[in-house]
């Protein structure tokens, strides 16, 4: 327990006073964060500074605090360039059921944000994945065999069935 502070010394330089007497000490050596600087110093004070430092080690998006409505919309936006990734025909298909199976399931709760969210084209969306695609190479050229290139020795084809 600390002592007390003798009646007639000033507050200031009593605390002042026990600092300097733990740092002869040695009180304040091997503290963590010893010698770094402070977090956030010399940044402009934010509000939520509180809640955007809980979002960061609990490592958790801004996007899981957006209303539904909004997230289906963004991943509706974002869908072109998602299903340009994929392969198949039927992939996307599946992609874009999915997305469709979830803002139908949305629309019928009932809910006052007034945001619009329509489902998704299948057909358009496939439309435009073929559309980006570069044309299929005729098949057994080395471009449609991707285990087949310039770098790779040529094996049997009872190999390259599996």
């Amino acid at each position: 327990m600390t002592e007390r502070r003798p009646a007639g010394v000033n507050f200031e330089t009593w605390i002042d006073r026990q600092i300097r007497e733990a740092g002869d000490r040695g009180e304040f050596d091997n503290l963590p964060g010893a010698g770094k600087p402070l977090p956030g110093a010399g940044q402009l004070d934010n509000e939520n500074w509180w809640l955007n430092g809980y979002l960061r080690r609990e490592g958790v998006t801004g996007d899981t605090l957006l209303p539904p409505a909004v997230l289906l919309r963004r991943e509706a936006e974002e869908l072109p360039s998602v299903v340009r990734r994929m392969r198949s025909e039927a992939e996307v298909r599946e992609t874009v059921a999915d997305l469709n199976r979830r803002i139908v399931e949305f629309l019928r709760q009932p809910s006052e944000l007034r945001i619009s969210v329509r489902p998704v084209n299948v057909d358009r969306i496939v439309e435009e994945w073929r559309a980006q695609r570069p044309a299929d190479p005729p098949a057994g050229s080395p471009a449609a065999d991707p285990e087949v290139g310039p770098d790779v020795p040529r094996r049997g084809w009872w190999r390259r069935r599996r």
